[in-house]
């Protein structure tokens, strides 16, 4: 008859965290309070890199289903033919959406600016992309320079030859009025 085991000590609970005590923060490679400089936007063209792995991935599937379709593989069969066009597939979309992004948010506001007509104060850019072929495209948000703004506008301008994609502007309908003695107390010398 087997001796009885000895059943390990309970663990220690653990202490009690109470809500004050813990405190929220971003992993330190997430950080980018860090970093000095303006913030620069990857490049689109970067979707060609694995554009190139499924492509030669592709091609080695077909070379190994090539090599061994004469025998009688066990693992190989006519599946790797399946997998390496669909991977062909994938990898040719990579190429073709992997545009380069030759124009940079300051060009994209500085198109904006010029497009609505009225003096810009502060303005918001946002990187998005259209169509099937995922072509970059600048979201510019604008407002007038008056304090409160009197008009804002929507701009989309091309990331790739900085053309104006599609515009808007008018009048601001926000009701900022009663914002109006906290925003002269913000400006005051």
């Amino acid at each position: 008859m087997a001796e009885p085991t000895e059943l390990p000590a309970p663990a220690a609970a653990a202490p009690a965290v109470d809500d004050a005590d813990h405190r929220d923060e971003l992993p330190h490679d997430l950080n980018v309070s860090e970093f000095v400089g303006p913030y620069v936007f990857p490049n689109n063209n970067r979707r060609r890199v694995p554009g190139y792995l499924y492509l030669g991935l592709a091609a080695l599937l077909l070379v190994i289903w090539l090599v061994t379709r004469n025998g009688d593989p066990v693992l190989v069969n006519s599946g790797f033919v399946w997998a390496a066009a669909g991977l062909a597939l994938v990898g040719a979309y990579h190429l073709v959406a992997g545009w380069n992004l030759d124009v940079d948010e300051r060009d994209a506001l500085v198109a904006a600016s010029e497009q609505v007509g009225f003096p810009v104060g502060h303005a918001s850019a946002q990187l998005g992309w259209r169509g099937i072929r995922s072509r970059p495209t600048w979201r510019i948000l604008l407002y007038s320079s008056e304090n409160p703004p009197t008009r804002r506008g929507l701009v989309l301008v091309d990331g790739v030859d900085g053309e104006i994609v599609d515009w808007f502007v008018e009048d601001n309908p926000e009701d900022w009025s009663d914002l109006d003695g906290d925003l002269a107390a913000d400006h005051a010398p």
